[in-house]
């Protein structure tokens, strides 16, 4: 640990002991600006809509909303966002450089009961004054969310965190399916669903609808919860989500499910009809 002032060894001699870099230790971290936080905003929204926008269009887009941006501040806050504009490339979600990338198991596959696949993916929200990251876990058939978890940072451990809930709360899945980001590749994410037997799906590179369930649930929730609030803080957006996913879960009617709730389809209760 670097001791400011130290009679007898310099900052620099500190530096070269614990081999640090002297930039990194005179470094001041400093709040993102607000300007950036509106960008971000607007940039998910429109993502939402036309998650086909690369930077040069979003660019465009900001621009006439009145927001003078260059391409490259674009790009820089859609790479802050994870957010990245479908259509077949070489190269999308990118792996940790050593991980194996799955093939996807589920085109052509008929979806007929709770617990044959499982899907799951992380999405930006936006707080009032910063952001942060969400990942859930889907039952494909019932469209339930099995688990969840919010974090500050896109590292693995919370994706495997929301996994382990949701393995210990309803069991085993045929058929796991992640797109090929770095979080679901690693080997601690897909070492947990070996150890369970668990048959692993990955997305096709540039394929928007091979998880388009969980894209559904990310338009749901930033539509019915997360842009009607600007959150102060992740204890109260992790309060707000709590009670919307519950309320997904037990209340939300899906057309799709034949006016249906989640768990209504998940637990294969009938729905009650009141006269």
């Amino acid at each position: 640990m670097i001791e400011r002032g130290h009679p007898q060894v310099s900052i620099v001699r500190q530096c070269e002991l614990l081999k640090l870099s002297r930039s990194s230790v005179y470094y001041v971290s400093r709040e993102r600006h607000q300007e950036d936080m509106n960008l971000m905003y607007l940039i998910d929204q429109q993502h939402l809509e036309t998650p086909y926008y690369g930077s040069r269009k979003m660019r465009v887009h900001l621009e006439r909303k009145g927001h003078r941006i260059n391409r490259k501040r674009v790009q820089r806050l859609m790479r802050t966002m994870n957010i990245q504009a479908v259509y077949p490339r070489p190269r999308t979600s990118i792996p940790g450089k050593g991980h194996k990338v799955y093939p996807y198991l589920l085109k052509g596959l008929k979806i007929d009961r709770p617990n044959q696949i499982w899907a799951t993916d992380i999405s930006y929200i936006p707080l009032a004054r910063g952001f942060m990251y969400l990942v859930a876990i889907i039952d494909w058939y019932s469209r339930k969310v099995l688990s969840w978890r919010v974090s500050n940072t896109m590292d693995t451990d919370f994706c495997i965190d929301a996994l382990e809930e949701a393995l210990q709360r309803y069991g085993t899945p045929e058929i796991f399916n992640t797109d090929q980001g770095v979080q679901f590749t690693s080997e601690a994410f897909t070492g947990v669903l070996k150890a369970h037997g668990i048959r692993i799906s990955m997305d096709g590179k540039g394929c928007y609808h091979d998880n388009i369930f969980v894209e559904r649930l990310w338009r749901s929730v930033k539509y019915e919860c997360v842009y009607l609030t600007a959150f102060e803080s992740g204890h109260h957006l992790k309060r707000a989500l709590s009670q919307y996913f519950g309320y997904y879960n037990l209340n939300r009617y899906h057309q799709t499910l034949d006016y249906q709730t989640p768990d209504e389809v998940y637990y294969q209760q009938p729905m009650t009809l009141v006269a």
